[in-house]
């Protein structure tokens, strides 16, 4: 069985989401039944919500519209990892509102996006101090020009768990770079990050890939980080630029050939289940 840590559910008439415009074939509805349909067949039995960079004011929206739909009859939702601005002088007063929620799992803010300095504030940094001891997890969405940035923030924090999305997101159609291979290597040195295996397919060629494109990046990440601090991830619907969800749960099982059903299940569901005491 599989734990998918990270689902995208993008409803227009709900919620508000400003990068849509600019996104191509992701500017659509994504929707969690859609999802389901096929994620059931497949095999995943649990899944968390991952933010969708909703507009600043729809960030609690959002959670609460995730979490009417993990009271439905069968829902495969656990929780969510909610957006944040801990660039924010709001973030202490929200951050105590989703201490009081438990179905909020974590916080991520997506680095790419902004400029390089946010996540160099004195007060990005000081609010994210204040994750340490509490439950919740902080993901680090970067591109491979900008892991020193997360090893930054994850030295500054040696009490909070972090996960690095994504594999750190790899130019996988252009090969192994050295920049990212050796990123992965210093940031996998830190114990309390985990990497997560997800949706790498959205970075191919998506008319010439095969699981042996993937292969020396989903190796460098396990290899690096160990067998205990691998999680798994589908990237839905980003994962569908390179295929489907089928295609890289498929690709997924390619990649897992030869290995031990102890290691296997630590990636697929273990590994996530303790991360998060689900």
């Amino acid at each position: 069985m599989l734990f998918d840590s990270h689902l995208h559910i993008v409803d227009r008439k709900r919620l508000a989401y400003p990068w849509l415009t600019d996104a191509g074939a992701l500017n659509r509805d994504s929707l969690y039944e859609d999802y389901a349909r096929e994620a059931k067949r497949l095999g995943i039995a649990d899944t968390l919500h991952m933010e969708v960079d909703v507009a600043e004011t729809d960030i609690e929206r959002e959670t609460d519209y995730v979490k009417s739909l993990s009271r439905e009859p069968g829902s495969l939702l656990r929780g969510v990892i909610a957006a944040c601005r801990p660039e924010s002088t709001d973030f202490p007063a929200y951050l105590e509102r989703v201490l009081a929620d438990p179905f909020v799992k974590g916080f991520r803010r997506v680095l790419h996006v902004v400029p390089d300095d946010v996540s160099e504030g004195a007060l990005f940094r000081e609010n994210l101090k204040r994750l340490a001891g509490t439950r919740l997890t902080f993901d680090l969405c970067v591109l491979p020009h900008q892991i020193s940035k997360a090893i930054a923030l994850v030295d500054l924090n040696p009490d909070v768990s972090f996960i690095l999305d994504h594999c750190g997101v790899p130019a996988v159609k252009d090969g192994l770079s050295e920049s990212w291979s050796s990123g992965i290597t210093e940031i996998a040195r830190r114990p309390n990050v985990v990497v997560k295996i997800s949706g790498i397919v959205a970075y191919t060629d998506p008319d010439n890939w095969t699981p042996e494109t993937l292969r020396p990046f989903v190796e460098h990440c396990i290899a690096s980080f160990g067998w205990d601090r691998v999680i798994w991830g589908s990237d839905w619907p980003v994962c569908t630029l390179g295929g489907n969800l089928s295609t890289w749960v498929a690709a997924t099982h390619a990649l897992m050939q030869g290995v031990s059903a102890d290691e296997r299940n630590r990636l697929y569901h273990l590994n996530a289940k303790r991360l998060w005491s689900l």
